[in-house]
């Protein structure tokens, strides 16, 4: 709003102005637009524009452990976003964090954008010098507690693990870590190689130091299957008799469902995303990490815990920071501490054996040092 003092100037001056025959409307300053809140959808399309004149491309290396396991991502981007062609190359985030010192070390890196389960790979890359700073569309809503305050990498959505069990159990699924010792699931019990995911080594953990390692003894006297990956052993509940596992998530429509303990511990954890500082394709990587936290995307193309204060936890669940039997920030402060992991890995290692299998992201053995897609092309 005008002062009264500068409405009474323009009045005077407009009379002067009418008095000697000049229209009034010329001597009207144009009214200037009424500043905008910028949306996040307009963010977007800007930085769309942005990435397109770039040439469209983009490469992800994404932890998990099946090919394909991330393409509900590149689908919902692709899908709202048809000029871009996106790559999202999926292996053991243990994998990729030394792909990514490796193409950094040789000056030759070839993704753009890091999303892994290895938390503590963030803050010495940081630390390193080898990140990008950018704060995406959306950063002001996310749990600080999850991102850096400068601005290098960020939480973009919470991974969980806890019991996956056949649903023609009914009732009688185990829900508890100590249900799992019932003499009725011997034999019936599979699990992931704890000694070969450091997710599923925390969860060990935090049993084994709850229940001493007694419970691990009885859970090993069970004769439980161990195989390699999470999603593999979340596919074998329901099927070849067996009925249950923990330390994983998912399992098959109907044959199988996710349930969350009450009592004894689980795990869930900020999967963490950055972009990297010699990117090949920074505009493209500045444009998925603000699709990925933007609000849109979060509520409807991640299907899990939320990285964004003001998106509501999946539909039956509590908000991620209200569990008592679950941190998760736990697991960052565990592999925080390599000597300790390597250490209790090393124990858990002599109770259940050298790992064995394929790695079950790269069957075929084809990714290498420089991948820019799933079939093993190198950049």
């Amino acid at each position: 709003m005008k002062s009264p003092h500068k409405a009474w100037a323009v009045a005077v001056a407009l009379g002067v102005l009418a008095a000697s025959g000049a229209t009034i409307a010329a001597a009207t300053p144009s009214p200037k637009p009424a500043p905008k809140h910028t949306s996040e959808e307009d963010q977007l399309q800007k930085l769309y524009k942005e990435a397109v004149a770039e040439g469209g491309r983009l490469v992800v290396y994404a932890g998990g452990d099946k090919p394909g396991q991330a393409d509900y991502l590149k689908d919902a981007f692709v899908k709202k976003f048809p000029k871009m062609k996106v790559d999202i190359v999926v292996d053991f985030s243990k994998n990729h964090d030394a792909r990514v010192d490796n193409q950094i070390a040789e000056h030759h890196v070839v993704a753009d954008v890091v999303h892994l389960q290895t938390v503590d790979d963030f803050p010495r890359w940081k630390k390193e010098g080898v990140l990008q700073k950018y704060k995406p569309v959306g950063w002001d809503k996310v749990f600080d507690q999850i991102k850096d305050k400068d601005g290098y990498y960020t939480g973009l959505f919470f991974f969980a693990f806890s019991n996956v069990t056949a649903t023609k159990l009914g009732d009688d699924a185990p829900v508890e870590a100590k249900d799992f010792l019932k003499p009725e699931f011997k034999n019936k019990l599979v699990f992931t190689y704890p000694n070969d995911d450091d997710a599923v080594l925390y969860y060990f953990k935090q049993l084994t130091d709850k229940y001493g390692f007694d419970y691990l003894k009885k859970l090993l006297a069970q004769n439980p299957k161990f195989v390699r990956g999470t999603q593999d052993s979340a596919d074998l509940v329901g099927s070849d008799n067996y009925v249950a596992s923990f330390g994983t998530t998912g399992g098959a429509p109907g044959v199988a469902e996710t349930t969350l303990p009450k009592k004894s511990p689980w795990v869930a954890w900020p999967q963490t995303g950055a972009i990297l500082k010699n990117a090949p394709h920074k505009a493209a990587a500045k444009f998925y990490m603000s699709w990925l936290l933007s609000k849109e995307a979060q509520q409807n193309s991640i299907d899990t815990w939320s990285a964004r204060t003001d998106v509501a936890a999946p539909a039956g669940r509590k908000g991620i920071f209200d569990y008592e039997n679950m941190n998760p920030l736990g697991l960052g402060e565990f592999m925080s501490n390599r000597t300790a992991l390597d250490r209790y890995k090393a124990r858990i290692n002599l109770y259940v054996g050298d790992v064995k299998g394929v790695n079950p992201s790269d069957p075929q053995g084809v990714l290498g040092l420089y991948p820019v897609n799933q079939d093993g092309t190198q950049g």
